[in-house]
Parts: structure tokens; sequence; C-alpha cells
């Protein structure tokens, strides 16, 4: 199933897609500058996207700084859902960053998505502590989770 899909590096020429995705996925979007400065100025940015027939379903973004990856968001559109697509961009990510001499991965989550906890667990990440007021939006708490790559 996952065999018809296609994992390549984000360009800039993807950021209109990317923010379909972004906005279907996320209270408080990223946006077309925020890419664009990734893409562009961040010498520690990795993105990959997910397409089926030249379509960006999803797309994993992290920075890779020494040996540590830190994963800045991932996404998969709502109708992809549920189709273990977040499992394997999150595997093709973690590959990347093991390839790229990262020995360990990080990310933040809402102390709610329980779903992407429950993902993250699957790969081995392990809860880490919590960051007080994370998000910009309501104020929710992020657990933040690690894994020994």
């Amino acid at each position: 199933m996952v065999d018809s899909y296609v994992f390549r590096y984000m360009r800039e020429e993807d950021i209109d897609q990317i923010l379909e995705v972004e906005h279907a996925s996320f209270t408080t979007p990223w946006s077309r500058e925020a890419f664009y400065n990734e893409l562009n100025n961040n010498k520690f940015a990795v993105y990959i996207v997910l397409e089926e027939n030249d379509k960006i379903i999803g797309y994993c973004g992290a920075w890779i700084v020494i040996d540590e990856a830190h994963v800045t968001n991932i996404a998969i559109l709502p109708e992809y859902r549920g189709k273990k697509l977040g499992e394997a961009l999150l595997q093709k990510m973690m590959a990347e960053a093991r390839e790229m001499g990262a020995k360990s991965m990080t990310l933040e989550v809402r102390v709610t998505n329980q779903i992407a906890q429950s993902l993250y667990r699957k790969f081995g990440f392990q809860n880490g502590g919590i960051r007080k007021n994370y998000y910009s939006d309501n104020q929710e708490d992020a657990l933040v989770m690690w894994v020994n790559l």
C-alpha cells in the first residue's frame, strides 16, 4: 500500500501544497514565510514530503544539529490518515536523521494528542518532560518525547 507513494525532499515550489496540509492539520499553521525560511535559510532543516500521483499528501520536518534531531512538524492530509502513512513518514525521517549522524530524536506533542503520542511510542519514543503553556493558540502543555536512534 505504501509502495504507491513517493518520498522526496521538499522544494520551494512545494510550499503551496504544504500550506494545504498545514492548514488542514494544525490550529496555528506555519506561514509561507516560515517554510521559505526553513528551506532557504536554516542550514539545520531537513524536510521530506510524501506524494501520491504528484500530489503532496504529507510532510515531515526536522532540525538536525550535531547528533540530535528535533522534529519540527509532521502532518498528513485528513483524508489520507489511518493508512499508516504517518508511520511511514516518521520512519523515513528517523532513517534520514540517522544517516545524517543523529543519535537521538526529540519532538513536542500536545498532551491531549493521544493518537500522535501512540504513534511516537510505537517507534520507541519515551516521555521526557512537559513544556508548560507551549502552544500559543490555547496555552496547552506539550509533552516532550525522546528516542535513541
